[in-house]
């Protein structure tokens, strides 16, 4: 008879979270009747897992007393994952995160076989992760409320300090998170401007669920709205450059961060903001491929200057 794995692991899963479960309530929380939970039990102990049961009216299930699953058993690849995911937690300007991070991996520890452990020790102990300008929320709070309201698509009453001191306060649509240029950043609907905007999670003072629910975007992509709207703010020159290469190599050397892209029949299209275009000249001089200026004509007299002046510096090096 079928046994579909994953419900089987489910039971198993509950048993050590709740350690004791009624048949009726575990076949609610799994959507089967109790007859296929029975089904699971048995599969469970084909498997050596040992539980169990009391009949009756007030009778479940129960795995016995001082059981403990063997070690957990990670390919290669699977510790490499685990301990960088650790190792980045710890890093991505999480509050209280080192405490946690360490805690999780000494459970971790605890039951994985030797070699494993040395693994996801060296990892630990030998790598570290250029993330120095994170800034670290207050607490875990507001990121954990923020997540939580996008996936439930429940409403949060929002209170937010500005860089200058001052506060407002907000009904906001979470719709996703994103951690950028050392920050974390909350993307959502927000009702007080009424358009899309992004917030600062190190600057929210609280964040509250309401009893109202919205609709999120489907597929919506919080890094890739934070990277456009970023790009695009208002700065006192718009630009338009077409770079003359494909969207990857394009894409490799501005790592999105100074603009957004637009794959054209001749090239790339790139289109960004910026106040100090002399910078941005000399940014565009040092790339590896051609490009054709658009916009603005700032932009191409920098360039021509910035060009003139290679020059002069190449004859008195003759």
């Amino acid at each position: 008879m079928y046994h579909p794995t994953t419900r089987v692991l489910a039971v198993l899963e509950l048993l050590q979270t709740h350690g004791r479960l009624s048949g009726a309530e575990m076949a609610a929380r799994l959507a089967v009747d109790t007859r296929t939970l029975r089904r699971y039990i048995v599969t469970l102990e084909e498997m050596g897992i040992p539980i169990t049961t009391e009949r009756g009216r007030h009778g479940g299930y129960a795995l016995m007393a001082g059981f403990k699953l063997p070690p957990m058993m990670f390919t290669n690849d699977e510790a490499l994952a685990l301990a960088i995911g650790l190792l980045a937690a710890r890093s991505l300007g999480f509050a209280e995160a080192a405490p946690a991070v360490a805690s999780a991996q000494a459970k971790l520890e605890r039951i994985m076989p030797a070699k494993l452990k040395r693994r996801v020790r060296a990892i630990d102990e030998t790598v570290r992760l250029d993330m120095i300008r994170a800034v670290a929320p207050q607490d875990n709070d507001a990121l954990v409320t923020l997540s939580s309201a996008a996936l439930a698509q429940q409403r949060v009453c929002l209170r937010y300090r500005a860089p200058d001191g001052g506060e407002t306060e907000r009904d906001f649509d979470a719709y996703g998170l994103a951690f950028r240029g050392g920050c974390w950043y909350v993307i959502g609907m927000c009702h007080l401007r009424a358009g899309m905007r992004s917030f600062r999670i190190d600057r929210i003072v609280r964040a509250e669920p309401r009893p109202v629910s919205f609709a999120r975007p489907a597929g919506f992509d919080a890094l890739g709205y934070l990277n456009r709207s970023l790009a695009l703010m208002a700065r006192e020159h718009a630009v338009e450059v077409l770079l003359h290469t494909d969207l990857k190599t394009a894409s490799a050397h501005f790592h999105g961060a100074l603009g957004v892209f637009e794959q054209m029949a001749d090239g790339v299209l790139l289109r960004c903001t910026a106040d100090d275009i002399d910078w941005f000249a000399g940014y565009l001089a040092g790339l590896p491929f051609d490009f054709a200026v658009r916009a603005p004509e700032q932009l191409r007299t920098s360039l021509a200057k910035l060009a003139e002046r290679l020059l002069r510096m190449t004859r008195t090096l003759r």
